[in-house]
């Protein structure tokens, strides 16, 4: 079942008596576990009836005391294990599993790996209730999410937003939701979430940050650029230099594949270099500002950077520092 699908029968309290979450991705395990959490017992029932247990504290054998236990005034009992992957018999589990008590609703929530779907337990679960993966969501796919997740909450967001969010908060789509919640309670539905929005409630500047730095270099504009990069040096924790290098090294490599495509119209390279076709300009202002050689020279650049920003051949100099003298290599 995919995500949604195990939402919407969750939704009509349609449960199975065991749920098997697994993978790199821990925002579907949550989304999914708290929602039985949340909702499968009213307040009352949850009082005799809801267990939550931690993989390192218990073991397989326990577990199944757990499971075997009949609800109390209610229909059923709801039993989570949280950090599953660190129970160390967790295949001991199979003898429930294949016969499981209808009446208990077991979460097993299995974070930061998977389960071998060829294994015993994951067929076991298969037949008995559900086995979901949830896989770790790549970069370019987090602002197509970021769109989907507002729309549900019935707002829309506008294109410039979305990259200022999946700029500054990377690909942890938890820390993305609970960002996007917070600026949600303070705005009437249907509204679109724009930069304005994002930097009132957020906090991130809509005129100084990464999308803008970006642009900035591959417009050869010195003043924009040293002005970004003194707000990071005054900002160092929302603008680390380890954060920054990996999105301009993506950007410039972007650059370099535009570079070479064969048709560079429109959609078509937006789709070759996975990027929203609104930001399509940043990418050919850059092309025709920096021949190709420059381009690797930059992507050098960055490289010797990294390193620096974690410690080989700098013992001394600032994130700041480093970065006031990687943007000058960089423009000049």
């Amino acid at each position: 079942m995919t995500f949604e699908h195990i939402l919407q029968n969750l939704r009509k309290q349609i449960y199975h008596p065991v749920y098997l979450l697994h993978g790199e991705e821990p925002y579907f395990i949550d989304a999914i576990s708290g929602y039985i959490e949340e909702n499968a017992l009213t307040e009352t029932e949850k009082e005799f009836n809801q267990n939550i247990l931690y993989g390192s504290d218990v073991d397989a054998s326990s577990i199944i005391s757990y499971a075997r236990r009949y609800p109390m005034m209610a229909n059923y009992q709801v039993l989570i294990i949280k950090e599953a992957q660190e129970v160390k018999d967790l295949e001991a589990l199979i003898p429930y599993i294949q016969d499981p008590l209808s009446s208990t609703i077991l979460v097993i929530c299995y974070k930061y790996g998977k389960i071998d779907k060829r294994k015993s337990l994951a067929k076991a679960i298969a037949k008995a209730g559900i086995l979901f993966e949830s896989p770790r969501m790549y970069d370019n796919k987090i602002p197509g999410w970021i769109e989907q997740y507002v729309q549900k909450h019935n707002y829309s967001i506008s294109v410039k937003a979305t990259f200022m969010l999946t700029e500054f908060l990377g690909a942890d789509l938890t820390k993305i939701a609970n960002e996007i919640q917070k600026l949600i309670i303070n705005i009437p539905e249907k509204t679109e979430i724009d930069d304005h929005l994002v930097e009132k409630y957020i906090g991130i500047s809509k005129d100084f940050n990464v999308f803008e730095l970006q642009k900035a270099l591959g417009s050869e504009n010195v003043f924009k650029a040293n002005q970004i990069i003194r707000y990071f040096g005054a900002n160092p924790r929302e603008n680390p230099l380890v954060k920054v290098i990996p999105i301009l090294y993506s950007f410039f490599s972007k650059v370099l594949l535009y570079q070479h495509l064969q048709d560079k119209s429109r959609n078509s390279a937006a789709a070759a270099l996975a990027v929203h076709p609104f930001f399509l300009q940043d990418y050919q202002t850059t092309a025709k500002n920096y021949p190709p050689g420059k381009i690797k020279t930059i992507i050098g650049i960055l490289k010797e950077y990294d390193l620096k920003s974690k410690g080989v051949g700098n013992i001394s100099t600032t994130g700041g520092e480093l970065m006031k003298e990687m943007i000058f290599k960089i423009m000049h």
